[in-house]
């Protein structure tokens, strides 16, 4: 059994291409590879400088596209904000495409967490001959 991790996931130009205060379109792999994760048992957590409205319409535009977050933008779900200490939240991984040296692939992303090189299954093809 696999280590069960909290992963901080930012919205603009990680999730969907970066077109703030608008929402950007997806890219490619980000919502397969997240809902992977929760599969996988993983805590992701929705960590973005949006607010108010904008952060609804991003929450909700997620949970249309199949990805339902464990919190967003706290450690846990229960956590009360309190402006008397840090907003840095807790933790194991952040993903976001400010990093040094750039926003890495979703596949890339999954095999560095999981060690699996595909989260994304393709159907198999049906062919007239078989090797």
């Amino acid at each position: 059994m696999k280590d069960t991790l909290t992963i901080a996931i930012d919205f603009d130009g990680t999730i969907v291409e970066d077109a703030y205060p608008k929402i950007g379109k997806p890219i490619i792999f980000a919502f397969e590879t997240i809902k992977k994760l929760q599969e996988d048992r993983h805590r992701v957590i929705l960590w973005t400088y949006r607010r108010g409205t904008a952060l609804e319409e991003a929450v909700a535009f997620c949970k249309k596209n199949g990805v339902t977050f464990y919190a967003v933008n706290m450690s846990f779900p229960e956590e009360e904000f309190d402006n008397s200490y840090s907003r840095k939240i807790n933790a194991d991984i952040f993903i976001d495409d400010r990093n040094i040296g750039g926003m890495r692939s979703w596949g890339e992303i999954y095999h560095e967490i999981t060690g699996e090189l595909n989260p994304i299954k393709s159907p198999k093809r049906k062919r007239w001959f078989n090797f």
